[in-house]
């Protein structure tokens, strides 16, 4: 039996007034339950599509059949590609977990359904299915004067329309083909009668004993009046019929005919109305409608920056709500003023103790749970209590995890029966490898469990203002005059894409260090760069509230006895700090002016971005970062007693990563640049830090509070003494990873510049160890040792494994094969989670071929990697080796040349990339090697058969139809295994 149509979602026609009296009436008539998973919606939404799409076939037939249609359908096969739009964001934006959490109706025909699903229905019939943004607000906030809607409702009002408009739009369907299935049976009918098919015309009523005695559909029965009025009803006894029939039903000819028009009128107006308010509902701003009727937001815009923030920190707030809302006893509503009240209640100096926000996402939350008595779930509470003890709890783990993977191969040679000592050495020699693979596992686990951490931001609509007058500077090096005007077009581009608020941009230089103070060209690559500055300052005029926007701070060379050279004092390191003073009003700086007096800078900065020379910042960058550390969570409370940093951060590190390889870049570039490349700089720094301890690590690059950062570093490093000072600054300042804001900075070449640039890393690393071990050791935190640590792991990684192969070919009772394969694994196994996690598809819409190939790119690109890694190996090992002697050397013996270093465009233009240069590279490797194999009793040429082109920095060319472009992996706020605290 052929179910009864469904008539159209479609009531009286209210006016804005009459809406809200009766969304009043609807929300105190429709009781609610919780916690109950209701009846879905999915499957209705799922039968409307396939519904909707044969609706489409039928009447896009009829028009190539060249059939009239209706305008209403015209409506649907003209538009269905938003039908089609609208079907998709439903199936993406409609998932089960936040479908379970909606409240559901007790009783009524909606039983069972959500309430935002009944009220939806509501608005949609009394519309007329006609979208209105101020409307839409006006009814829900009606609603909401008897009834509040949770959050999560308010946000399901957009997905809810689309459901209900999907359904109507379908009833309208059915009746739209039933319709058109009417009208041909009805001209088939007259056809006959009339005898137009080739038939001889039968005017008698056989040809309609077919009809049933039931009611004449209406379109049939006008489609056949139409047909048959101009006939003689003598003539045409089925015109006798059709009246007859038509006046048992009650109804006339005209009656019918002129209903059937109101019907079409109604029909074409309300799919008229349905499509235009799902093309509206795709263009609507639903997050600011949202927050225009969220009673949470009006409790919490009493506080005096929450309307300040941006969307992604007050959708924090709410969903922090949300939470404690569903462990507790009490509402949305009842949870935000408890939050509110707590930070009017509080009466510390510390301002951060009197935003809401510090109650629900910061370190008053616990005080908050306590007093709604919020009970965490089971595997909640277990995840807390591992973050609670985070330090001990990741570092146990990685030491138990280590343990598990070298017992593996020392098992079962110990069952072999080979002798204690040789298990000791072989155990402490492939400890290093094994914490690497260890590493790797934890940090991808964690990154997986604990969410990750978005620091809160302040939006800063109309740019940065002067009470946060911020400065961008970039240390640089004046080497050549092509170099000046370089850095100062880059300066121009920083300006340009970050031109809104009270900024001030300049270029700290030196001049590279020479034996005197003074050679040859310095003055004219002086005078070039303060040209450069001048003419920036006039093209683009003075900076809010006056002054100059651009400035040159230039710093005399100073004789430095332990690199027996004249240079700018302490470097990079030197130079922000004498610009913190300067910034100050200290007169006794390096820094020299073009009149020959002490240099003078802008006042009132409060923060200042360092960006290296070949750093691109990119549009807002500036207006984010700076709303980030102004935000009142994340300004720093220094601790007298411990010297640093103790919460809130003085320094903010944004993510660094390379920009797509274009067509000029090498094999070596596009291996090391990617998401997972075996470059560790590609990614800064492990995301781990800051979601599990909550604090990152200074890479270098970012922003910091100018007072707060020179407070926590007053007196703490000896002159001459430390190289790397970025991760050092950054555990005494507290560094905070800001994983939403992205910096480009181009990854090296060439294997040779990368080699170099490692090499100066290690020595840097290496330096930090009077910090690790020695009585300044008390000073840092486990973890800030913890990181230094690791970076001294790191740069063993490649010297122990080496030497674990060596042990593995040479000792006796070891298996080669066994601990060939060992370290071949630790090499390879870290690369592969990444290729494990994009092997599922994670969104609709993937067709296989496309993912397969993703895929497969995955897959090479982790070989590639690993082959890499192993093939440079012999090299590492000795480049690492190179640097720990050659700084434990400087430290301990000579006390000299420990601040060696030059710029990568300096090692860049040392190095010769040809056949000869990289064998010359390769030979203290190489020869090491040789050495193994000798000592095996093998022969042959140790040395590669070829160069291979992503070391020696071949180029290749791209491809015209785009595939040699690394497929970019979807960014997450989350760690990649193991990537490395650098630390500078």
């Amino acid at each position: 039996m052929v179910p009864p149509p469904e008539e159209p979602i479609r009531a009286e026609l209210f006016g804005i007034e009459r809406l809200e009296q009766h969304a009043e009436s609807l929300a105190a008539a429709q009781p609610v339950m919780r916690g109950a998973k209701g009846r879905s919606l999915l499957a209705r939404v799922e039968d409307n599509g396939r519904v909707l799409r044969e609706a489409y076939r039928v009447i896009a037939r009829a028009i190539r059949e060249e059939r009239a249609i209706t305008p209403a359908a015209e409506w649907l096969v003209d538009n269905f590609h938003v039908v089609d739009e609208q079907l998709r964001e439903i199936r993406d934006d409609l998932p089960s977990g936040f479908y379970r959490q909606l409240p559901k109706l007790a009783d009524g025909p909606f039983e069972g359904y959500p309430r935002v699903y009944g009220l939806a229905w509501a608005f949609v019939a009394h519309t007329d299915s006609r979208l209105d943004r101020d409307t839409l607000r006006r009814f829900v906030r009606a609603y909401q004067r008897v009834q509040p809607l949770t959050i999560g409702e308010l946000w399901a009002v957009a997905i809810t329309l689309r459901v209900v408009l999907v359904e109507n739009l379908r009833r309208l369907a059915e009746a739209l083909v039933r319709g058109r299935e009417a009208r041909q049976e009805a001209d088939a009918l007259a056809d006959d009668v009339l005898g137009l098919d080739g038939a001889p015309a039968d005017p008698s009523v056989t040809d309609l004993q077919w009809v049933e005695d039931a009611p004449l559909a209406t379109a049939f029965a006008v489609q056949l009046v139409q047909r048959l009025r101009e006939q003689d009803p003598a003539v045409t006894p089925a015109l006798v019929w059709l009246d007859e029939r038509l006046a048992a039903q009650g109804t006339t000819a005209d009656d019918i005919v002129r209903v059937e028009h109101q019907r079409q009128a109604a029909m074409n107006v309300t799919v008229r109305n349905i499509i235009l308010s799902m093309s509206l509902m795709s263009a609507l701003d639903w997050a600011a409608f949202f927050e225009s009727v969220s009673l949470v937001d009006d409790v919490l815009q009493a506080g005096s920056t929450y309307g300040a923030m941006d969307f992604v920190t007050r959708d924090a707030y709410r969903h922090a709500i949300e939470e404690l809302a569903r462990g507790s006893e009490r509402s949305e509503l009842e949870v935000a003023r408890e939050a509110t009240l707590c930070a009017q209640r509080a009466e510390a100096a510390d301002a951060r103790r009197h935003e809401a926000g510090y109650y629900l996402v910061g370190n008053g939350r616990p005080g908050l749970e306590d007093a709604l008595g919020f009970r965490a779930p089971p595997t909640r509470r277990l995840l807390r209590a591992y973050i609670a003890a985070a330090t001990p709890g990741y570092l146990g783990t990685i030491a138990v995890l280590t343990g598990v993977i070298l017992a593996l191969p020392l098992i079962p040679m110990a069952a072999s029966g080979t002798g204690p000592a040789i298990l000791l050495m072989l155990g402490l020699l492939a400890l290093i490898p094994a914490s690497d693979l260890a590493i790797a596992l934890v940090n991808r686990s964690v990154g997986t469990l604990v969410a990750p951490d978005v620091l809160p931001r302040l939006e800063l609509r109309d740019g940065v203002p002067a009470t946060l007058r911020t400065m961008i500077v970039v240390p640089t090096l004046l080497t050549g005059r092509r170099e000046v005007e370089e850095q100062i077009e880059r300066l121009e581009v920083h300006y340009l894409a970050n031109p809104d608020g009270d900024l001030r941009f300049a270029v700290l230089s030196d001049w590279a260090d020479a034996p005197t103070e003074r050679v040859g060209g310095d003055a004219e690559m002086l005078s070039a760069a303060r040209e450069g500055i001048d003419r920036l300052n006039r093209r683009h005029g003075p900076a809010p509230g006056g002054g100059e926007r651009f400035f040159l701070f230039h710093r005399r060379r100073i004789w430095n006895e332990g690199q027996q050279a004249w240079m700018g004092w302490e470097r990079k390191r030197g130079k922000l700090h004498e610009l913190n003073r300067l910034l100050r009003g200290a007169a006794d700086t390096t820094f020299v002016s073009a009149t020959g007096g002490a240099a003078v800078a802008p006042p009132g900065v409060r923060y200042v971005i360092t960006l290296d020379a070949d750093t691109q910042l990119p549009r807002e960058a500036v207006n984010r970062l700076v709303g980030t550390i102004a935000h009142p969570l994340n300004r720093p409370r220094f601790d007298d007693p411990s010297g640093r940093v103790v919460e809130g951060y003085a320094v903010l590190q944004p993510r660094v990563t390379p920009p797509l390889p274009g067509g000029e870049s090498s094999w070596f570039q596009r291996l090391s640049s990617g998401p997972s490349g075996i470059d560790p700089y590609a990614a800064a720094v492990s995301d781990v830090y800051q979601d599990l301890f909550g604090e990152g690590s200074y890479t270098g690059k970012g922003i910091y509070d100018v007072d707060a950062f020179e407070a926590a570093l007053a007196g703490r490093v000896p002159q001459n003494a430390l190289l790397s000072h970025d991760l050092f600054e950054g555990i005494f300042a507290r560094a905070g990873l800001v994983t939403d804001v992205e910096l480009f900075e181009p990854a090296p070449s060439h294997y040779g510049v990368a080699a170099a640039r490692h090499h100066r890393w290690a020595r840097g690393d290496w330096q930090l160890l009077p910090w690790i071990l020695g009585r300044r050791s008390r000073a840092i935190p486990v973890i800030g040792r913890w990181k230094m640590l690791d970076n001294l792991r790191r740069t063993l990684s490649a010297p122990a494994a080496f030497l674990t192969l060596v042990a593995g070919w040479t000792m006796a009772g070891a298996s080669p094969v066994a601990w060939t394969a060992f370290v071949l694994a630790m090499i390879a196994l870290p690369t592969l989670p990444p290729v494990l996690a994009g092997a599922v598809p994670r969104g609709r819409g993937i067709s296989k071929r496309s993912h397969i190939r993703a895929v497969g790119r995955d897959v090479l690109l982790a070989a590639s990697q690993a082959a890499f890694v192993t093939t440079m190996l012999a090299h590492q090992a000795w480049l690492m080796s190179d640097a720990i002697a050659r700084t434990l050397f400087r430290m301990y013996v000579t006390h000299r040349r420990l601040l060696e270093w030059v710029t990568a465009a300096q090692a860049k233009a040392g190095l010769r990339f040809d056949l000869r240069g990289f064998y010359r590279r390769m030979a203290a490797g190489s020869s090491s090697r040789g050495r193994r194999l000798s000592s095996r009793g093998g022969a042959g040429n140790p040395g590669p058969s070829r160069c291979p082109c992503c070391c020696c920095g071949s180029p290749r060319r791209r491809r015209r139809d785009g595939s040699a472009v690394r497929r970019v992996a979807p960014r997450r706020s989350r760690s990649l295994p193991g990537t490395r605290a650098r630390s500078g």
